[in-house]
């Protein structure tokens, strides 16, 4: 009888720990753009700290796309959503222009709340390709469309133009009403939002860049996550810290650290939610490197980098994979960009 009543308890011990590495929730948070020179441009502009340092699983994401050596932010947030690679310019759908469900519409599909939250239009590339299926990137209007195709819970960035002053005259923001979405036109309109659909436009294209945007991207963060944690049986959410890859165009590293700090912020914030949680998984990684940066000199002590940077476009090189929480150490070593897909999918044990 002893015996029989250790190794049920054996058995009781493996399914807790088991249990413990299946997430009810997931966090992917997606910094466009950003390679490692990225975030430690931003390590050292802020004291040589991040919040990124509290992950211990880390790996590297390779980004090339179908039909190139270096992706475009269509064929990487493709890959990183529906688990394909596809053609640069590229929205949901493979090379064949056939649609691909994204991790976003199959965690809806199996009852799990939803939400976007970025720093650029919601129907730029890199949001579009957990939404929508568009041959191109530039089909913003029909991108926005797409919206009302889907259950997503929560969406929070710019764009209000694509919705609401469009070619055709529709008015998506109305349409979203009649499916019981609240609309926001501001961050603090979207603050009073605690249940329910929202859809947050609170730009008419993009958000400003940082400093002039403020906690924007945190403070949208916090309320997707406090609608979303209502939901009993989990919810899965994306965050874009967008606007590193456009400072890195520019070749300007002093912005490029700014944004990268600003995406740290919002990163502490969901792993202070998942530590508290205890059942989430935070993924941190980039839909591909922008600018080839280097940084050959720099001063710890002033906080201060002297940067190179090889092409004003975007690069080839893998970028890096960060991962917290429940099943974290499914996210270490190389992978391939089109990975992340069906291992939340095994991980969440949801259905395709």
């Amino acid at each position: 009888m002893k015996k029989i009543i250790f190794f049920l308890l054996i058995a009781l011990s493996v399914s807790a720990i088991e249990a413990q590495k299946q997430p009810k929730n997931v966090v992917f948070i997606i910094g466009d753009g950003m390679g490692l020179a990225h975030i430690y441009a931003g390590m050292v502009a802020n004291g040589n700290q991040l919040q990124m340092e509290r992950f211990k699983n880390i790996g590297f994401s390779k980004t090339y796309s179908a039909n190139n050596f270096t992706t475009d932010s269509g064929a990487g947030g493709t890959a990183l959503a529906c688990g394909i690679k596809t053609k640069n310019g590229m929205i949901g759908m493979g090379p064949d222009s056939v649609a691909v469900e994204s991790i976003l519409a199959i965690a809806d599909k199996n009852g799990l709340a939803t939400g976007m939250v970025t720093a650029c239009d919601i129907t730029h590339a890199t949001p579009a390709s957990f939404i929508a299926h568009q041959v191109s990137r530039k089909m913003t209007e029909e991108i926005a469309a797409d919206f009302l195709k889907t259950d997503i819970d929560v969406f929070i960035g710019g764009g209000r133009k694509n919705f609401e002053e469009r070619k055709d005259n529709r008015n998506i923001s109305n349409e979203l009403k009649a499916k019981g979405y609240t609309i926001a036109y501001t961050l603090e309109e979207a603050k009073s939002v605690k249940t329910g659909k929202l859809a947050g436009l609170l730009n008419d294209v993009h958000p400003a860049a940082v400093p002039e945007r403020g906690d924007m991207l945190p403070e949208a963060t916090t309320v997707a996550l406090d609608i979303l944690d209502n939901n009993k049986k989990g919810f899965f959410m994306m965050i874009e810290g967008s606007q590193i890859d456009w400072a890195a165009h520019d070749n300007n590293a002093d912005q490029i650290a700014k944004e990268v700090i600003d995406l740290d912020k919002t990163i502490g914030k969901v792993l202070d939610f998942a530590a508290k949680n205890k059942n989430t998984l935070v993924i941190v990684t980039a839909d591909h490197e922008t600018g080839g940066l280097t940084m050959p000199k720099g001063n710890i002590s002033k906080n201060e980098i002297s940067a190179s940077f090889s092409t004003k476009d975007h690069s080839g090189i893998p970028v890096p994979v960060f991962a917290f929480g429940p099943g974290a150490e499914n996210f270490t070593g190389f992978m391939e960009n089109i990975s992340f897909k069906n291992k939340l999918i095994k991980l969440l044990k949801i259905k395709n």
